[in-house]
């Protein structure tokens, strides 16, 4: 019996969702917040590289820590061109990007995608808070977070129901001489 399935979803793409981004007004040290949605750069970086290019001119490269983005693409697409996507374990911030433009360079504090929204919304409105407390109180949530996933993940070792038993095969006697 011959099947049809309908097509029930569209060939084109949906657009990736904007940016979660909180630009400082004025240039230098830090100069805004980004709270991705994962640590996937492939997905999170086109819509960055499109709200940022609006205000900063087109980014043509990326520089990241490579400790919090499992996959280190060379490369992304974004809008239709090509953003250059690299690494630095000692010149790199961990919780920054550093965005290229003909402008010049941009940093960006990146806020844990697992961030609750409380804190990553109080860490985007700035609330007075400079750049290094910025880091600073990234810093303090990256941690939390990777102690709960640790937790959760069965990091607090298992539970003495499921503890393996001693060793209790049959030993041979000692035996001493007089």
């Amino acid at each position: 019996m011959p099947v049809t399935i309908d097509r029930t979803t569209s060939s084109r793409r949906a657009p990736p969702p904007t940016a979660r981004l909180s630009v400082a007004p004025m240039p230098g040290g830090l100069d805004g917040m980004w709270w991705p949605r994962s640590r996937a750069l492939t997905r999170e970086l086109p819509s960055l590289t499109a709200a940022l290019g609006d205000l900063w001119g087109r980014i043509t490269g990326v520089t990241v820590h490579p400790a919090y983005w499992p996959v280190l693409p060379h490369w992304v697409s974004a809008a239709g061109r090509t953003v250059q996507v690299g690494w630095s374990i000692e010149g790199q911030d961990p919780h920054r990007l550093t965005l290229s433009s003909a402008d010049g360079r941009r940093d960006v504090l990146v806020i844990p995608p697992e961030t609750g929204a409380d804190a990553a919304a109080r860490l985007m409105a700035g609330d007075g808070i400079d750049a290094p407390a910025a880091e600073e109180a990234a810093d303090r949530i990256d941690a939390r977070n990777r102690e709960q996933a640790w937790e959760t993940d069965g990091g607090a070792g298992q539970p003495s129901s499921l503890r393996r038993p001693p060793d209790r095969r049959a030993k041979a006697p000692e035996v001493r001489e007089p």
